[in-house]
């Protein structure tokens, strides 16, 4: 069941015709109970433009709950807040939760990293070509006129003159002046929402920096990410996932993420530039999997993705060795 909308177009006096269909429920239910966000409908309401279909998740990775419930406090706080903040070091699953409230949400997800590559044009729109009838808009102007979730990654390395032109979204006013295009005014669409990610700001993550105080506020909640094994505690429920995943012994599982466990606090504590993630392990996994001993298999993944110094490598390799033993061997299949 769809509906037409008709957009004028300036200048020429066009009309852009967006076809509109229900959001689709298959699915999604089942995932709503799953997570116990059912009473968290952000889609109330929403007609889903036919042309947007793509930009909403499917099929999602699974998702270990380990007690954070981060799925039902994401959804929770833009329910109530319409915008909120995931705060945590690389790996630790952020974008993969937000994908998945996506599409338990049904609602397009509007990506945009916020390098420093990042132009003002991706974000916004231009004029294409001669004359001031070719408008295209940008990744966040048409977050406000189709709604959906606008997820800004890597936060803490916006520019700081999209920050600012960002408040009147995020406040009272709820709107945005499009000073490219003749000042238009263009309103937040009501089911539009907002989640930022980052990384702790600290000179290990080059190019973040603090965040402008004024956005910083209009972020209603701000949660906190971790990994799931880190040091002495262990998630059982990671090491089943990185071994039904790769398909190998649970024993085998326990010892690649006692050694994942033991890299992120090193990382934790400045010893390290990067800890390794589920999905990091998964790969790994999966060559021990395929018959190469845990060791083989780290050295074409866990050691290259965590550097490229040697110093870094081998510290890496005698995590290793202390936890494997020097000869460790190949999984039998």
């Amino acid at each position: 069941m769809g509906n037409d909308i008709r957009v004028k177009a300036d200048g020429a006096g066009a009309r852009l015709t967006v076809k509109l269909s229900v959001t689709p429920k298959v699915g999604v239910e089942s995932l709503k109970a799953k997570y116990g966000v059912t009473k968290y409908d952000l889609g109330l309401g929403y007609a889903l433009p036919e042309s947007l279909k793509a930009l909403v998740p499917r099929n999602a990775p699974e998702y270990v709950e380990s007690g954070n419930q981060y799925v039902e406090r994401i959804m929770r706080a833009l329910y109530f807040f319409k915008q909120c903040s995931l705060i945590g070091p690389s790996g630790t699953g952020k974008t993969h939760i937000v994908y998945l409230v996506s599409e338990i949400s049904g609602l397009p997800l509007w990506e945009v990293n916020c390098g420093l590559q990042t132009s003002v044009y991706d974000l916004f729109g231009r004029f294409v070509g001669l004359g001031k009838e070719n408008w295209i808009d940008g990744q966040i102007v048409s977050w406000c006129r189709y709604g959906g979730i606008l997820y800004l990654d890597e936060a803490n390395m916006m520019k700081q003159d999209v920050a600012t032109r960002l408040n009147p979204l995020l406040d009272t006013r709820g709107h945005l002046v499009l000073t490219e295009k003749d000042n238009e005014i263009i309103p937040r669409h009501q089911n539009g929402y907002v989640i930022i990610s980052m990384n702790p700001y600290s000179a290990e993550f080059a190019g973040t920096k603090p965040l402008n105080a004024a956005f910083r506020r209009r972020m209603s909640v701000w949660i906190d990410f971790d990994y799931l094994s880190v040091g002495s505690r262990l998630s059982q429920d990671e090491v089943e996932l990185i071994s039904k995943r790769a398909k190998i012994p649970l024993e085998t599982g326990e010892k690649l993420v006692r050694v994942a466990a033991e890299l992120r606090k090193l990382y934790k504590n400045g010893d390290l530039p990067y800890a390794p993630s589920v999905g990091d392990l998964v790969n790994w996994a999966v060559l021990v999997a395929d018959g190469l001993s845990p060791s083989a298999a780290a050295e074409e993944t866990l050691v290259s993705v965590t550097s490229d110094d040697p110093e870094v490598q081998n510290s890496v390799r005698r995590i290793l060795q202390m936890i494997l033993g020097t000869h460790d061997t190949a999984v039998k299949k």
